[in-house]
């Protein structure tokens, strides 16, 4: 049983207000109070919540097919990752002659591992715009490649997710490996101005986290106009009967190609917002655990309700800072719990607890 529609406003209402007061909050906690008042945040906690936002974009994208087209993906930390390297690679760009080796035409690792020439494939991504379409392209062209020739093959269910599990760790192997051209084990890092600002800045910080506050909103209600349009509406009749919506006449893999590609977008510009904030890009972003961890805060929030996974996304991805900061070690024992907790006793998520409880 579905939320009515007027609980499901509520939660709408609710969780757009939330964020747009706390991109207008922090920045005037940060910006116009001084570093000893009371209300101050320290940097590093304006740094994790932008992080956070990111990471609620990308448990967003997952819930646009998980919850609404009833593909589970477990290859979403690939796209992800292609989009912060495509930011990465941006940003070594701009370190020009301020690295270690100091040579304003290479980054420092291929200074190091002896690369003579820029790869061809890092031609213009000293530019803004060029980068930014990278962001977008890299992640949409590969999940319409990939998805074209599952879903044409009509790849469904259990075998869609080994096989995009199965993507996502071979592009890991591939980028650990130094000819790759993306920095092997140690990926992107030490990067230092972003158009030209410091990303030490305090305002350049401010500015990030409410450009990913800004990009989690214009997602939510393009995903929200998605879901309640013809092709939405589509893509529910494909998740509850496939076969039946096939019948009567549907492509169903061209509504599952757009979906799973607009998808694949939304996480590559979550991965690029992340990058900056967190500084560092490594393949170890595309490591199955990471991809699986995006479908516990889906399911923990609540899939096919877009707030509930960003719900789900903001809790466990402050539970994960304060575990691994003082039980470092359990962790991954805590997520797994979490995982089953929720799939035995909330198997709506908590957007689906509160929604009961509303209407009791």
């Amino acid at each position: 049983m579905r939320f009515s529609s007027h609980t499901s406003s509520l939660f709408d209402r609710g969780l757009v207000m939330g964020i747009i007061l706390c991109l207008c909050i922090v920045p005037y906690l940060n910006l116009f109070l001084p570093a000893d008042h009371g209300m101050h945040l320290g940097i590093f906690n304006v740094t994790q919540l932008g992080k956070y936002l990111c990471l609620a974009l990308l448990a967003l994208s997952v819930d646009l097919i998980w919850g609404y087209l009833g593909i589970l993906s477990l290859g979403h930390g690939a796209f992800f990752a292609l989009g912060g390297y495509a930011m990465g690679m941006y940003l070594m760009r701009q370190i020009g002659n301020r690295g270690v080796y100091g040579n304003p035409d290479l980054p420092d690792f291929m200074v190091f591992l002896n690369w003579q020439e820029l790869p061809w494939f890092w031609t213009g991504m000293e530019h803004f715009p060029i980068a930014m379409l990278a962001v977008v392209l890299v992640p949409g062209l590969l999940a319409l490649i990939f998805g074209w020739f599952a879903f044409r093959s009509r790849v469904n269910g259990v075998y869609f997710s080994i096989i995009t599990q199965a993507m996502t760790f071979a592009l890991m192997l591939a980028f650990y490996r130094n000819e790759m051209g993306f920095g092997g084990n140690n990926g992107l890092t030490d990067f230092k101005d972003i158009l030209g600002y410091s990303l030490q800045s305090n305002t350049t910080r401010i500015a990030l986290f409410v450009s990913s506050g800004v990009a989690l909103l214009l997602a939510y209600w393009l995903c929200r106009w998605i879901t309640r349009s013809r092709a939405g509406r589509a893509a529910q009749a494909i998740r509850d009967a496939e076969s039946r919506v096939r019948f009567i006449g549907f492509n169903v893999e061209n509504y599952k190609l757009y979906m799973f590609t607009l998808s694949a977008m939304l996480a590559g510009i979550a991965g690029a917002l992340y990058v900056p904030q967190a500084g560092i890009i490594n393949p170890s972003e595309m490591a199955p655990l990471e991809s699986i961890e995006v479908v516990v805060w889906v399911a923990l929030g609540g899939r096919g309700t877009l707030y509930g996974p960003i719900i789900g996304a903001l809790i466990v991805n402050y539970a994960k800072s304060w575990f691994t900061v003082t039980f470092p070690e359990f962790w991954v024992f805590a997520l797994g719990a979490l995982f089953v907790f929720s799939t035995l006793f909330l198997p709506r998520g908590i957007t689906g607890l509160l929604g009961q409880r509303s209407k009791s």
